[in-house]
Order: C-alpha cells, then sequence, then structure tokens
C-alpha cells in the first residue's frame, strides 16, 4: 500500500513572519508617502506663494516647514502602529505556538498510557484473566483513540 504525503501546511511562525513582513511594508510605505506628500504641498504652497506675490519667501519657507513637520509626525504615528501590530501578533503567534506544543504533549503522553495498557491487557489475556475477545474488543477501542 503507498501512502501518500499531506501538504506541508504553513506553520504558525512563517504565519507570523509573513504578516509582519505585510505589516512593515505597508507601514514603510505609507509613511513615505506621507512624508512625499507634505514635501509636495511645502512645495506648492511655496511656488504659489512666489508666483502670486503674496507671501514672501520668509513665510513661504514657514509654510514649507511646516508641512514638513506634519509629515514628520505622521511618519512617528505610522511607525507606532506598526510596532504595535508587529508585537501584538508576535504574542498571538507565541500563544497559538504553546498552546500547539501543549497538544502535541498530552498526546504523546496519552499514547504511551494506552500502550502501557495495551501490554496489561495482552499480560491478562496470556494468564487467561480476560477472553481473546475481550482483548480484541478493548484493543480496538483503545487504538481508536490514537
Amino acid at each position: 500500500m503507498v501512502k501518500h504525503k499531506k501538504p506541508i501546511k504553513q506553520g504558525y511562525i512563517s504565519k507570523f513572519l509573513k504578516k509582519a513582513d505585510e505589516v512593515i511594508g505597508m507601514s514603510i510605505k505609507n509613511a513615505d508617502k506621507a512624508f512625499q506628500e507634505g514635501i509636495k504641498k511645502a512645495d506648492e504652497a511655496l511656488d504659489v506663494g512666489i508666483d502670486l506675490g503674496i507671501i514672501s519667501t520668509k513665510q513661504a519657507r514657514k509654510e514649507a516647514q511646516r508641512y514638513r513637520k506634519v509629515a514628520q509626525i505622521q511618519v512617528k504615528q505610522l511607525q507606532k502602529q506598526a510596532e504595535k501590530e508587529a508585537n501584538r501578533l508576535k504574542n498571538e503567534s507565541r500563544k497559538k505556538i504553546k498552546e500547539k506544543i501543549a497538544t502535541v504533549k498530552i498526546k504523546t503522553s496519552s499514547r504511551k498510557e494506552t500502550l502501557l495498557v495495551l501490554e496489561k491487557l495482552g499480560l491478562l489475556r496470556k494468564t487467561g484473566v480476560i477472553t481473546e475477545k475481550e482483548f480484541q474488543k478493548k484493543k480496538k477501542e483503545l487504538l481508536k483513540g490514537i
């Protein structure tokens, strides 16, 4: 009989790393975009002001600096959001990994216990305390649980 391998499922660590990369990438793109928009607005304000003669170059420079500061604040906020999301994903993944490890440990110990019970049942059968039919019935029940 040929056994077919099951497709390998992506583990929690791989999923976490992939999600963290996506979040960080998006945050960097958003931060860069916000910064570029701030610079663009500052340049536009400077150009319009000078063209119209409404504001002096000093005023235009102040306006441009104000836009840059706003853009820098937005970048910092986006970086903080990305860091919080990455930490949340890390903690969530750690929790799930610990749960899976605990489940595997429980299953392993119950298998060992089942094998010990089967050995004891085998001894009872050999000594004649239980019949072959009783042994087979109990064996079938125990092996279903593994």
